[in-house]
């Protein structure tokens, strides 16, 4: 990596290498986020059938 950032370097690519680094750093967090909310909708979809089969249980749903 060294060698990379020093050749960006010596062309004057400063910008371009923090274009990609915030491009990098975006994407990831958009992964992350997309995993944490498919994780949340999981846990909420668990929550919601365990309790319909606890009124299914207390006979709530007739």
């Amino acid at each position: 990596m060294d060698d990379i950032t020093k050749s960006v370097l010596e062309r004057g690519d400063l910008a371009h290498l923090a274009l990609f680094l915030w491009a990098s750093g975006a994407s990831g967090l958009l992964v992350w986020t997309l995993k944490e909310l498919a994780a949340a909708n999981r846990r909420f979809n668990d929550f919601v059938h365990e309790i319909a089969s606890l009124n299914r249980l207390f006979g709530k749903g007739e």
